[in-house]
């Protein structure tokens, strides 16, 4: 070693080789073949943070069958689509019968052609007076051909056109392929150091099942879009009628035992709603409205500050003074039973689902049904359990803005820091002040969010609840649509904008 060389230099230039060398025997061990190519080129873009271009040939030419055996399925798709339009146009433009549909257009107003000719040459022999109605009919069908026809020549000669377009496409996302290629693979491959159970070298099944997956469905477009009517399985998915008729009579079977041996549970669920529903009814309805617009606004400035609590009095007088006090009160009182509701149930549950994984894991896919399936569909057992009318419209908005009070609860709890827990429980702390004085006052901002979020997607459900007998707002909107009367639409939206307004700020707001 020279002298004069500082030894840290020489430690950092040797552990530089050293992670030189490393970095060369992963990427041989993650590649598998052409080590040496792939080497260079991750080099190459290690050393540049933006994206490096660089040229793979095979990728080119293999396109989403090299990406999908590499695992880039991210990359594999959107390419595979690409491809699939390109060779489609190809194969429409040199061999597909561009003008198939016109001439199918023309056979079927041929066959009316010919019996409005019979028709005239019957008038004729008759005398009748619809001979001109016949003439005028006959000449605007033979018109019509006529330029349908034209149309299927003008298509006819397009075919050099579209496959020169598919043709530039393919070429087009061949080039994008071979030059991001090496970019998305050496992204892989930083990924695979950290984890490395992700799927690393070129294995045969891999490539297998890439190339089949690939050339069945560019297969399969380019037959259905090329040769239409060729192979009927293509178009129509192969099905018998009989297969939903027995799934409905067992749905209905179904539903016909749940009501017929669940009567007692549905009665008693449907006493609590109303005990509930009463009681919000008669604070609101019955009360005087300056009680309640008082008591609103005073609960607003306590929670939100005087800015927004003249805002809440401003809108309870809109609706005071547009004759939409008591439908608001209604819906109030409707919408305040299911949160209720939902916010006792949602809470314990997420608290519950927070520290069991499992339990939350299994109720995922149930919270998931609840919020995605339309509320129109689950309407309809609603109806068979309950009936129509107000414990109805309370069930079905549980069902639909129940869930995010609990997943957001959970959210909250599990968000909450381990060090901070462990420091309480080092203290001493039991398992109720842990949950009572660090786990729920971490986890409150979530929380109220997932209360929020329930009160406003059960004021969502205000206008569908209307159709099984629920009264309040909903109910003049539903009116206004049945009968295009705007104004009353509008005046009333605006109502239930306003609610949601006011309990928004309330739930959420804070006064600083």
């Amino acid at each position: 070693m020279n002298n004069n060389e500082n030894p840290l230099d020489a430690k950092d230039s040797e552990a530089a080789l050293a992670y030189a060398a490393e970095r060369r025997d992963n990427i041989r061990e993650f590649v598998r073949t052409n080590p040496d190519y792939y080497i260079s080129q991750f080099d190459n873009i290690g050393e540049n943070a933006n994206f490096t271009p660089t040229l793979n040939i095979m990728a080119g030419i293999f396109g989403p069958i090299w990406y999908g055996a590499r695992g880039l399925w991210s990359w594999a798709l959107p390419f595979l689509i690409l491809e699939m339009l390109a060779f489609v146009q190809i194969f429409r433009g040199l061999f597909g019968d561009l003008a198939a549909e016109a001439f199918a257009r023309i056979a079927s107003i041929e066959n009316t052609l010919d019996l409005r000719r019979q028709q005239l040459a019957a008038a004729l022999e008759s005398g009748s007076s619809k001979v001109d109605v016949y003439k005028r009919t006959v000449e605007a069908l033979e018109a019509a051909i006529g330029g349908i026809r034209e149309e299927a020549v003008a298509l006819s000669e397009q075919g050099v056109t579209i496959a020169l377009i598919g043709l530039s496409i393919l070429i087009i996302s061949k080039c994008i392929q071979a030059i991001v290629a090496n970019w998305a693979l050496e992204a892989r491959f930083s990924d695979w150091l950290s984890d490395r159970t992700i799927r690393s070298s070129l294995p045969v099944s891999n490539i297998i099942f890439s190339a089949l997956f690939v050339i069945l469905i560019i297969a399969a477009a380019v037959f259905h879009y090329s040769f239409p009517g060729k192979i009927v399985i293509l178009s129509n998915f192969p099905t018998n009628p009989e297969y939903r008729l027995f799934s409905i009579a067992k749905v209905e079977a179904f539903f016909s035992f749940c009501v017929a041996n669940g009567e007692v549970v549905f009665d008693f669920i449907t006493y609590g709603i109303r005990l509930i529903l009463d009681a919000l009814e008669l604070a609101f309805v019955t009360t005087p409205w300056i009680v309640i617009a008082s008591l609103i606004v005073v609960l607003t400035w306590l929670t939100a500050g005087i800015r927004t609590a003249l805002w809440s009095g401003a809108f309870l007088s809109y609706m005071g003074l547009l004759g939409f006090w008591e439908k608001a009160m209604t819906t109030l009182a409707l919408l305040g039973t299911a949160a209720c509701l939902s916010i006792v149930i949602g809470i314990p549950l997420g608290m519950f689902c927070a520290r069991r994984r499992r339990f939350y894991s299994f109720i995922q896919p149930i919270m998931d049904f609840m919020q995605t399936m339309p509320a129109f569909v689950f309407m309809i057992p609603v109806i068979a359990f309950f009936g129509t009318g107000k414990p109805a419209a309370v069930v079905t908005t549980m069902i639909f803005g129940g869930t995010p009070v609990v997943r957001l609860t959970v959210l909250g709890l599990r968000g909450v820091p381990d060090s901070v827990r462990e420091a309480a429980i080092s203290f001493g702390a039991n398992k109720w002040y842990l949950l009572t004085k660090v786990d729920l006052p971490l986890a409150s901002p979530s929380i109220r969010a997932g209360i929020n979020q329930t009160i406003m997607l059960s004021l969502a459900m205000v206008v569908v609840a209307s159709l099984i007998g629920a009264k309040g707002l909903g109910e003049d909107v539903l009116e206004a649509l049945q009968y295009a009367n705007v104004g009353q639409g509008i005046l009333a939206g605006f109502s239930i904008l306003f609610c949601a307004m006011i309990l928004d700020r309330i739930v959420q707001g804070k006064r600083k």
